[in-house]
């Protein structure tokens, strides 16, 4: 968004003599003095006016039947839309008619929470009908009017109101509150691929921990798979939380940014109810959760319709995090199992499954740390850490009389002496002990 732009652009609606507003969150994020990255603006002009107000500009005619028209500046796309009042929603997303109104304060009636029901023109002055100022101030997300009817009309206000309170620590209003926890079977009307994109903003909000805990129900009612974890007691001295809050807890200590850390550790421990066991102590175990819970994560991502790259991310390090790695060898076997990048990343999730923990388990991060530094280290010496560093191919082997299957089960041995570094990774030696193994 470019500030000059926008004020030239109100300055022209202006000069066809309409009113015209930023409007929405940019006006809010200018309020709480952060940056705004999309403007929304509104005027009292028609579609037609706004057409025939930017002669001369590239002009989209993006959605002329809810009043919306887009102009290009310096190749940036800005919004303009009527004032308009909404008719029925039937598909919980899109009104099925608009009626176009003069009114200001009629268009920010519709609108979901206060906060973004206020208006700014060029010189600062602002509309704000529903005191959305005054909750800004007071850190609190209000609908706009009746949370029910707000919900009704989109279901998916429901995890924006959630989503907000994670980006920006406000309180969600009692009512408000209320209908979230008592409309939440209407986000299964929602789309998937709706509902992902609003769940990957709760994960990278800053104040997610305190969201996720207190709304668990939003999360379980788009992944019922979550609700055993619910206050399920992990009976282990390395764990001071139950399965949800240890996960909830773990997913916070992840980079803010990165999006498919915290999601990976938002579903590590998903199949820990599922597998768990209590010995003669009552104490708890949790074997094979780690692969357990991939598969079922693969299963989750498929049905939320999650990208390729995110899903496998996910499915790999769930699979791995709670193995073992404890030394060189161990580093070299992992990183050939799932690649360099994938290494670094698997050791900082378990640091922040860890720092979800009891506190003497955070000293083992100390050991995450040296075994990067081992990670790099083989890196920059070019080490073996894959058959793509392997000094013999499948082609050298076929070259000594090798054949079909045996040509993989050479690589795969082959390998394995050179990472557990009873074979040097010198090409004459391997195939010297190829020939006398497989002779």
């Amino acid at each position: 968004m470019n500030g000059k732009d926008v004020d030239e652009i109100l300055e022209r609606l202006e000069s066809c003599g309409f009113e015209a507003y930023t409007v929405g969150g940019c006006v809010r994020d200018t309020i709480m003095g952060r940056s705004a990255h999309d403007t929304d603006i509104t005027t009292n002009a028609l579609p037609e006016q706004v057409i025939a107000a930017f002669d001369g500009y590239k002009v989209i005619p993006t959605g002329l039947k809810h009043g919306t028209v887009t102009i290009l500046k310096n190749s940036v796309p800005y919004e303009i839309t009527t004032y308009r009042i909404d008719g029925e929603y039937k598909d919980s997303r899109r009104p099925e008619t608009v009626e176009f109104t003069a009114s200001i304060t009629e268009d920010l009636a519709r609108r979901d929470f206060t906060m973004n029901a206020i208006a700014m023109d060029r010189h600062g002055n602002i509309a704000d009908p529903f005191g959305g100022k005054e909750d800004i101030e007071n850190g609190i997300i209000r609908c706009v009017g009746d949370p029910v009817q707000r919900f009704t009309e989109d279901a998916l206000r429901i995890m924006r109101a959630v989503r907000f309170a994670a980006q920006l620590g406000f309180s969600i209003e009692e009512k408000t509150a209320e209908a979230v926890h008592s409309m939440k079977e209407r986000l299964k009307n929602i789309s998937m691929e709706r509902i992902r994109s609003e769940l990957d903003k709760i994960l990278c909000g800053r104040y997610c921990v305190e969201v996720l805990l207190e709304y668990s129900d939003i999360i379980t009612t788009i992944i019922p798979e979550f609700e055993p974890s619910i206050g399920f007691d992990q009976h282990s001295p390395y764990h001071r939380y139950d399965v949800w809050e240890h996960t909830v807890r773990a997913v916070g200590f992840a980079p803010q940014d990165n999006v498919k850390m915290r999601t990976a550790l938002l579903f590590h421990d998903i199949a820990k109810p599922a597998c768990a066991t209590f010995d003669a102590n009552c104490r708890g175990h949790f074997k094979k959760h780690g692969p357990v819970g991939a598969e079922m994560t693969k299963e989750i991502m498929k049905r939320m319709k999650y990208d390729g790259e995110t899903m496998t991310y996910a499915v790999m390090l769930i699979a791995r995090h709670s193995k073992k790695v404890f030394d060189r060898i161990a580093v070299k076997k992992m990183m050939a199992d799932i690649g360099d990048d994938l290494f670094f990343e698997l050791m900082e999730l378990k640091k922040c499954d860890n720092l979800a923990k009891n506190d003497f388990v955070f000293e083992e991060n100390e050991l995450f740390d040296r075994l990067m530094d081992e990670g790099r280290l083989l890196i920059e010496n070019n080490e073996c850490r894959g058959l793509r560093n392997l000094a013999v191919s499948g082609n050298d082997l076929m070259a000594i009389g090798l054949k079909g299957r045996d040509v993989g089960a050479a690589l795969k041995e082959l390998l394995t002496l050179v990472l557990e570094e009873k074979l040097p990774n010198i090409k004459d030696t391997l195939i010297n002990y190829a020939k006398q193994r497989w002779e």
